[in-house]
């Protein structure tokens, strides 16, 4: 059910009804946190769909410890350089990014487009998306050096 239920909040994300949305992510979250427990990584998943939703309806301080978590389940469970870590590790940084906490974005972006090098190329699309994500911080964080 919690299958059918995420997948179903995805198609009304993708078609910008997000409040409709938001109820079906949170009950998936509970339906596999109570059948899997906390820390499996689909609840990983899960955590990080309702965080990009926060993240996306403007919500970032409800979005930042829901991103942590999902960081810290994927972690402890395929370890720091595997490519869902990275996903986190990008998501989380955007977020950084969009709260002015340059320096704290950084290294989350480095390592997760070292991680996406490593994994699949220079040329996968995970990789040069990462990448023009770092390159945007790079130039916010000279241009905030310039402007001080």
């Amino acid at each position: 059910m919690s299958v059918s239920l995420n997948n179903l909040a995805q198609l009304l994300k993708a078609t910008n009804r997000l409040a409709e949305a938001e109820p079906l992510m949170r009950r998936s979250l509970d339906i596999d946190e109570a059948s899997l427990g906390p820390a499996h990584p689909r609840v990983a998943v899960r955590l990080n769909n309702l965080a990009r939703l926060l993240h996306d309806t403007k919500r970032l301080a409800e979005a930042e410890p829901l991103m942590r978590r999902s960081l810290e389940i994927d972690e402890a469970s395929f370890g720091p350089d595997h490519p869902d870590v990275a996903i986190d590790l990008n998501n989380l940084a955007r977020l950084l990014q969009e709260t002015n906490r340059l320096a704290e974005a950084e290294p989350l972006i480095r390592r997760a487009l070292e991680t996406f090098r490593d994994s699949f190329g220079a040329e996968h699309p995970h990789t040069r998306t990462v990448a023009g994500n770092y390159l945007r911080l790079r130039e916010e964080m000279e241009g905030a050096e310039g402007a001080s």
